[in-house]
């Protein structure tokens, strides 16, 4: 009886403990005046796609999700991790990556096409900080230190290592947060699902960094879209001086096709096992 006592209270102690968390805030660690228009990344970077509602290598599977890798910055960044844990990991070892040498966990926003995946990568990697928005459920963020991950919250703009930035949190019913890579080419901003709007995001992320955008990359959450509204998104992008597209996940079969038939060669390919090189 004694021993059922101490571990109920144990228990919460523990729960006691995780409801006075009190979480860091990511903070801008150079100011965003670093980024200037001729600097930026010095040798290539590469972006691998381990989880897609698309396939691009034999032997990967393909599902409703996303979650891609950052090689080649000062740290190696895992941006999502699709939707099941069991897929990510089998992907994830397919590719011969190296979980050991994953310093950051960032996630887009709070869904489970982009978080359920997570058991699938603490299995292989735990300790490192998981960078989400601030307005993250607590529920959510006491399972990150369960699983071993420590909750860093984001709210405005602020690197996470050289020449990577997050976006900072776009509010809305679903709160999200965007990558930014600085090139000399311009930015390349990697997106998740886009809730906030492609083109609202874009337009911001240009104005806070003060930076013309090389390429976005990733989902756009596009599916209900007519071809009268695409067609005008489209163009809205183009507008805001964005050469190169790589519409994936949710943007929707057709209205891919509809980015691929307007920016042509300078449409990017996601889907899983493939890889982007930017230099």
């Amino acid at each position: 009886m004694k021993k059922v006592i101490t571990s109920v209270l144990l228990l919460l102690i523990f729960i006691l403990s995780l409801a006075g968390q009190e979480f860091r805030y990511l903070k801008d660690q150079s100011g965003l005046a670093a980024i200037t228009s001729v600097n930026g990344i010095k040798t290539p970077v590469t972006l691998k796609v381990i989880y897609d509602n698309f396939s691009k290598a034999e032997g990967l599977a393909s599902d409703w999700g996303f979650a891609l890798i950052i090689n080649g910055l000062h740290d190696v960044v895992l941006f999502d991790t699709g939707a099941d844990p069991g897929i990510f990991e089998t992907n994830f070892k397919k590719m011969n990556l190296d979980a050991s040498s994953i310093t950051y966990l960032v996630l887009s926003h709070e869904h489970g096409d982009h978080t359920g995946g997570i058991p699938g990568f603490v299995r292989m990697r735990t300790n490192i900080p998981v960078i989400i928005p601030a307005s993250f459920s607590g529920k959510f963020k006491k399972d990150m230190l369960r699983s071993g991950l420590e909750p860093v919250l984001v709210n405005n703009p602020a690197q996470i290592c050289e020449n990577l930035y997050t976006s900072g949190e776009f509010a809305g019913p679903i709160p999200e947060q965007a990558l930014v890579i600085n090139t000399t080419k311009g930015l390349v901003v990697i997106t998740g699902c886009s809730h906030p709007g492609i083109v609202e995001m874009l337009k911001k992320i240009k104005t806070d960094f003060n930076k013309n955008i090389y390429m976005v990359f990733g989902g756009f959450h596009l599916l209900q879209k007519s071809d009268k509204e695409m067609k005008e998104i489209i163009a809205g992008i183009k507008d805001l001086g964005v050469t190169k597209c790589g519409a994936t996940h949710c943007t929707g079969d057709k209205q891919i096709r509809m980015f691929k038939d307007s920016f042509g060669d300078d449409f990017v390919e996601a889907g899983a096992g493939n890889s982007i090189l930017i230099n």
